[in-house]
């Protein structure tokens, strides 16, 4: 029986170039990354956080060869964090709106991110910590 040590994230792989999107499998859900390689400086920027379901056609595959389609030369390597087959496509969504909460103020990651942020999150992010209930 396959195991991973992370409840959420199955298998990854990352930084992989934009030209082998073709390899990837189909039909795999979860959590991707694109980036844009800057070769000078040796980094990778983050500019664009996705997801996909079960209701995408062709999975993560499917939504990365429309991004490279789409968004050719915006972003030159990509990562993939396949999700358990037990994790619902809600919390795939709910995982990529905290990535993109994260990210909404970044300006290189805002380049391709239509999303400003993750509407569920800004109903529980509006309390000061001090008045957070707590268990001692």
């Amino acid at each position: 029986m396959e195991q991973s040590p992370l409840r959420l994230i199955k298998r990854c792989v990352e930084y992989i170039s934009a030209d082998d999107v073709i390899n990837v499998p189909r039909g795999l859900r979860g959590i991707y990354v694109l980036y844009n390689f800057r070769p000078r400086i040796k980094k990778y920027d983050v500019v664009y956080v996705g997801m996909a379901s079960s209701g995408n056609g062709g999975g993560i595959k499917g939504r990365l060869k429309k991004h490279k389609n789409k968004k050719e030369g915006l972003w030159t390597h990509c990562s993939i964090y396949e999700v358990w087959d037990n994790i619902r496509d809600d919390e795939v969504a709910e995982l990529e709106g905290l990535f993109r909460h994260i990210y909404r103020y970044d300006s290189r990651a805002n380049t391709l991110n239509v999303q400003r942020g993750f509407k569920k999150m800004r109903q529980v992010v509006n309390k000061q910590f001090w008045e957070w209930e707590h268990r001692e």
